[in-house]
C-alpha cells in the first residue's frame, strides 16, 4: 500500500507539471498584457478571444501577415514532406531488410550515420548546394526553351526545403522500418512469389500492409520533427514561405515590443494545438508502434 501511495503521488505530481504550464498558456491567451503582469496566476475574468484573431490574422496596416500563411505552409510542407518519406523509406528499408547484395551492410551504415550528422553542420553547404541547383535549372530551361519561365529557386521555396526535409529524414524512418520489415515472416513473401507475384507486388500486397505500425509510429514522429523544424526553416524560407516555427519567433521578437502578450500566447496555442491533438488520437498507436518491433515472431 504505501509503494502503491508513493507511485501514486510521484505520478500525480508529474502529470500536475506537466498538464499545468499548458493550462497557463492557454488561460493566459485569454487574458490581457496588463492582467497577465499583474496577475500572473488568475483565470480570466473576461475572455479576450480576439487574441487569436490578432495572432491568426496579424496586423495589416503594419505589415503583418500573422500565423495564416504560416500555418498554411507547415501543413504543406509536413504533408507532402511526410508522404515522400514514408514512400521512399519503406521501399529502401524493405530492400535492406529481406534483401541481401554486396554492399548492403555499408548502405545501411550510411544511411545510421545520416542520424549522428548534425543539423547545424549542413546548413552552409546546403544553402549554397540548393542556390546552385535553382540556377543550374534556370539555365537549363532557358538553354532548352528560350526563356526562364517559372519558379526554380530552391532557396526560399517550399519545394526546396520539402526537398531538405525528405533527405534529412531518411536516415531516421529507414532505421525504424528497417527493424519492422526484419520481424516480418519471409513466408509470406515466398507464398507471394509461388502465386506469381513480382517484387514490387509482393512488397505493396504483402509487405508494406503488414508493416503498418512501423508506419504509423515513423509517420508521427516524423510530423512532429517536421511541423517543430526550425534551423533549417529559418534559413532556406523566406518572407512569404516561413513555416510555423519562424512565424511564431517573429511573433514573440514583434510582441515584445509591442507588449501584447495575450496574442503572443494565442499564437503558441495555434502552433501546440494540432502536436498535440495528434498524439492524443495516436497515443495507443505509438505505444503498439514503438513495441510492435521489439520481439522477432
Amino acid at each position: 500500500m504505501l509503494k502503491r501511495s508513493v507511485v501514486q503521488f510521484v505520478l500525480i505530481f508529474y502529470a500536475v507539471i506537466v498538464i499545468y504550464p499548458l493550462f497557463w498558456v492557454v488561460s493566459s491567451s485569454l487574458r490581457q498584457t496588463a492582467d497577465i503582469n499583474e496577475h500572473p496566476w488568475a483565470l480570466p475574468a473576461l475572455p479576450r478571444w480576439e487574441n487569436y484573431a490578432k495572432a491568426w490574422q496579424g496586423d495589416q496596416t503594419s505589415g503583418d501577415a500573422g500565423l495564416a500563411v504560416a500555418f498554411v505552409n507547415s501543413a504543406v510542407v509536413t504533408t507532402v514532406s511526410l508522404g515522400l518519406i514514408l514512400l521512399f523509406g519503406s521501399m529502401a528499408a524493405y530492400v535492406l531488410a529481406r534483401y541481401v547484395f554486396a554492399g548492403s551492410s555499408l548502405v545501411y551504415n550510411v544511411f545510421l550515420f545520416g542520424m549522428m550528422f548534425p543539423v547545424f553542420l549542413g546548413i552552409i553547404p546546403l544553402y549554397l548546394m540548393l542556390n546552385g541547383m535553382g540556377t543550374g535549372l534556370e539555365s537549363i530551361h532557358a538553354s532548352l526553351l528560350g526563356s526562364v519561365g517559372g519558379s526554380w529557386a530552391l532557396v526560399g521555396s517550399l519545394h526546396g526545403l520539402i526537398i531538405v526535409y525528405v533527405a534529412y529524414s531518411l536516415s531516421f524512418t529507414i532505421f525504424v522500418l528497417t527493424g519492422f520489415f526484419k520481424t516480418l515472416p519471409g513466408e509470406l513473401a515466398e507464398a507471394g512469389a509461388i502465386d506469381g507475384c513480382s517484387h514490387w507486388e509482393i512488397f505493396w500486397k504483402i509487405m508494406l500492409p503488414l508493416a503498418k505500425p512501423g508506419l504509423i509510429t515513423a509517420g508521427i514522429f516524423n510530423a512532429i520533427g517536421l511541423w517543430n523544424e526550425y534551423p533549417l526553416a529559418l534559413v532556406l524560407t523566406q518572407e512569404n514561405t516561413r513555416t510555423l516555427p519562424i512565424a511564431i519567433a517573429d511573433l514573440a521578437q514583434k510582441q515584445h515590443y509591442q507588449t501584447d502578450q495575450g496574442a503572443l500566447f494565442a499564437g503558441i496555442v495555434i502552433v501546440i494545438v494540432p502536436t498535440l491533438i495528434g498524439y492524443v488520437f495516436f497515443q495507443r498507436r505509438i505505444t503498439a508502434g514503438l513495441t510492435a518491433g521489439a520481439v522477432k515472431g
